[in-house]
């Protein structure tokens, strides 16, 4: 069985459009374990004592340090035992938000996500498809003014997750009936490829 991760990064938890269409998205994704994360419950900023025990060695880590990264090692542990990531990206003043940064900070170790190497920084994560559910006021999704899909694009490609698709509710504040109808239908073109993904 297929394992699914969804990240939720909604202020809101009723009449969020990016939660909806997490819902379609992962329905259409067919029987798989779900787990969830939902940012909203509350998540950690990074801080001088993070930093201190995340560049200390493993092995020279106390006890302190230790429980420091512990719901670092959770979030990396839910990615990496999925197979597909479903993260829902409301764009907040042209980013993503302030909790969906923040479980990027603890999501990307040196040595644990990604790696340095002689050539360059390299992904730890692989064979992993990712679905980037946007939703925008005024943003086009994709375009210049697009700081939160190219954002998230990267920072995936970053952890060797390059296999990620984008399923686009944008400018609803102009029409929301077209932006949703758009949505819809790349859920269903979604579905279709999934489906001959693991046939």
């Amino acid at each position: 069985m297929r394992k699914v991760l969804r990240v939720d990064a909604s202020a809101r938890r009723d009449g969020s459009v990016t939660r909806d269409l997490a819902d379609r998205v992962i329905a259409k994704l067919g029987s798989s374990e779900v787990i969830t994360r939902d940012l909203l419950d509350g998540v950690p900023f990074i801080d001088e004592t993070w930093v201190g025990a995340n560049f200390t060695p493993e092995s020279d880590r106390t006890l302190q340090q230790i429980e420091v990264l512990a719901y670092s090692d959770q979030l990396i542990r839910e990615v990496m035992d999925s197979d597909t990531l479903v993260i829902g990206v409301p764009i907040y003043n042209f980013a993503v938000p302030a909790a969906l940064k923040a479980w990027v900070d603890l999501v990307a170790r040196v040595g644990v996500t990604f790696a340095y190497t002689e050539t360059g920084p390299v992904g730890l994560l692989k064979n992993k498809r990712a679905v980037i559910i946007v939703a925008s006021g005024g943003v086009a999704s994709g375009s210049e003014d697009d700081y939160a899909v190219n954002y998230m694009r990267h920072f995936l490609a970053f952890l060797g997750i390059v296999d990620v698709e984008v399923v686009a509710a944008d400018q609803l504040m102009l029409d929301a009936e077209t932006s949703l109808r758009g949505a819809h239908e790349a859920i269903e073109n979604l579905a279709a490829s999934h489906t001959s993904a693991i046939s």
